[in-house]
């Protein structure tokens, strides 16, 4: 069984934005994480890499391969998100387009009508 968990931020995801989001994981997850990424390269830091040790054992990664986002999952929720939800919006500012998106993302976490994404993040094609 899976779940989908997001943050969103305002500007480009680096090193401290990544730790954030891994703590806040910890602390509505119980038990270990399996974490699966991209080659970011805020993943391979050492701030990150420091935060993963100093959680004794409770974070395992793995990594994607380089060049390979039909294998990220990820990538085809967002390809929907772009071109079926977000498409058509113009939004009055960027907190606005940031709540729009946020909402967005909950209800296709929830609504069995995106079945190709989820597919796609259960490995089926």
């Amino acid at each position: 069984m899976w779940n989908l968990y997001f943050e969103m931020f305002t500007e480009t995801i680096k090193s401290p934005h990544v730790v954030i989001f891994l703590d806040k994981l910890l602390r509505v997850i119980p038990g270990k994480l399996l974490i699966v990424w991209d080659g970011l390269a805020a993943h391979r830091s050492g701030l990150v890499k420091e935060f993963i040790a100093s959680q004794q054992g409770r974070i395992a990664i793995e990594r994607l391969p380089a060049y390979a986002p039909e294998l990220n999952p990820v990538e085809y929720l967002w390809a929907h998100l772009k071109r079926h939800e977000l498409p058509n919006v113009c939004a009055k500012d960027l907190w606005s387009l940031g709540d729009f998106a946020r909402k967005k993302l909950k209800r296709m976490r929830r609504r069995p009508s995106c079945k190709h994404w989820r597919m796609r993040l259960n490995g089926a094609t």
